[in-house]
């Protein structure tokens, strides 16, 4: 009897990132386009929507630099982005974690490495750093923090081939030549929906109100365009009058981890798109 040979994982998300989209795809499936050209994702973070799509075409994007860094390492130096955190595994305890988040890696593939390493024993796969750019993050309270998957780093690096990732803001989209052939997804910083809620960014600067308000005129510029565009939010009156106009679906995020039991469960969230729900 042949033994099939095991399968390789599917390409997906190898980072924990706040507000990963991984477990609001179903919801997002019926307003995805059918047919597209060249797919955009300016607020990258974790590349949830990216590797469910597996576009063949698609321009990858972000301002943290950190952050690009890691995808350009992964899709480029697979095999000295695994060397180096098969190291950190191998010597993870308390003191190297602080060790480790101290120190500055002189390689691109080391500071990959030390980032994604951070990121799945940090608190939470938090990523936040000081005025000065340092992580800051505390290490979290796993037992056996699972670091690192050889088989699913090795699928992300093969469905980021080919794949343009370079540091950017969203605003630079106004100078790209989209065309009507072409897919935006904005997942930006949420907005709070109260004074209690904000967050920190992940970057030096928080994403305010005005940051908002120029992301909708983008928005607004490529839908004039013609390009298919879709964004998501939070839903609050602040997002739904800013793009009163477009189509405003409603869709419903978990929260499970609340000190407080009667905020834990579904909220709302909105996901809008420049066009209506593809037939």
């Amino acid at each position: 009897m042949i033994k099939s040979l095991p399968q390789a994982p599917p390409a997906r998300p190898f980072l924990k990132w706040v507000g990963g989209k991984g477990r609001l795809l179903s919801q997002y499936q019926p307003w995805l386009p059918q047919h597209y050209h060249t797919y955009y994702e300016p607020f990258l973070g974790g590349g949830a929507l990216f590797f469910h799509l597996q576009p063949r075409q698609a321009v990858l994007s972000d301002v943290n630099g950190d952050l690009v860094n890691v995808y350009q390492c992964v899709r480029d130096r697979i095999h000295e982005v695994t060397h180096h955190l098969q190291i950190h595994s191998a010597r993870h305890n308390q003191d190297y974690y602080y060790q480790i988040r101290a120190s500055t890696p002189s390689t691109q593939a080391e500071q990959a490495a030390r980032l994604l390493y951070l990121n799945k024993t940090c608190f939470n796969g938090l990523y936040r750093v000081n005025r000065r750019g340092q992580f800051n993050v505390p290490m979290g309270r796993y037992h056996q923090p699972h670091i690192f998957n050889p088989a699913l780093l090795k699928a992300a690096s093969q469905a980021l081939q080919g794949i343009q990732i370079h540091t950017s803001t969203f605003a630079d989209l106004l100078q790209a030549n989209l065309s009507p052939e072409d897919f935006v997804y904005f997942d930006p910083p949420y907005h709070p929906v109260s004074a209690t809620s904000n967050f920190t960014s992940y970057s030096q600067n928080t994403f305010t109100a005005e940051d908002q308000t120029q992301l909708q005129a983008v928005f607004c510029h490529l839908a004039q365009q013609g390009v298919q565009v879709m964004l998501s939010n939070s839903d609050c009156e602040f997002i739904r009058d800013l793009y009163q106009g477009f189509y405003i679906h409603q869709i419903y995020a978990a929260r499970s981890v609340n000190s407080n039991p009667s905020k834990r469960g579904k909220i709302p969230e909105v996901l809008i798109t420049s066009y209506a729900k593809p037939t």
